[in-house]
């Protein structure tokens, strides 16, 4: 893990008591909503690999796992518009209830693309657990079954979110408070 004395590391946003807490309540309603069914779990890597891992122990139902990697983020810290997969599904979702895990929603481009993706793969049901969602910076609101939490329109790191593949170690999510990757700034 990183030194909690790390210059780059700000203002905590979720605690990891609150992490824990609110994942073990997302985990009990998603549990009385597929009771009676097996929901598989698909992860977007990496970010929500943490966030889901803590999520499928909390659900009480049988549960299957697949990821997909997608990019529109590459090293910066805002989207670039442009969303391609880079991993995709081993599991063919006909007739599934899959529930997407994101770790944090920005924009709403990548999940708007996710969502038309695997909805035309003819899932039973497709809903969305986001563990964070940043707040204002949606086109048009998206339509979440589950939140963790609402944050400010700030760049985060710590729980599975990272700066150039750094921090994802984290237990907790805190403001980023270094350098922004890929920008230079003047002196």
């Amino acid at each position: 893990m990183t030194g909690l004395d790390d210059a780059n590391l700000g203002e905590v946003v979720v605690g990891q008591a609150e992490l824990q807490a609110r994942i073990a309540a997302l985990g009990a309603e998603i549990t009385a909503d597929y009771a009676g069914r097996a929901p598989l779990l698909v992860g977007v890597l990496k970010g929500a690999f943490v966030f889901m891992s803590d999520l499928a122990r909390a659900i009480d139902l049988p549960v299957e796992f697949d990821f997909m990697a997608v990019s529109s983020y590459g090293s910066a810290t805002k989207t670039s518009g442009v969303v391609r997969i880079v991993k995709d599904l081993d599991i063919d979702l006909s007739g599934r209830d899959v529930l997407l895990v994101e770790d944090i929603v920005d924009s709403g481009l990548t999940l708007s693309y996710l969502r038309k993706n695997l909805k035309a793969r003819n899932p039973a049901s497709l809903e969305v657990c986001a563990l964070l969602v940043r707040k204002g910076r949606q086109k048009r609101s998206p339509t979440l079954r589950y939140v963790g939490f609402s944050i400010p329109p700030e760049f985060v790191i710590g729980y599975g979110l990272d700066v150039d593949e750094r921090y994802r170690n984290l237990p907790f999510v805190c403001r980023w408070a270094g350098e922004v990757p890929g920008v230079r700034t003047t002196t």
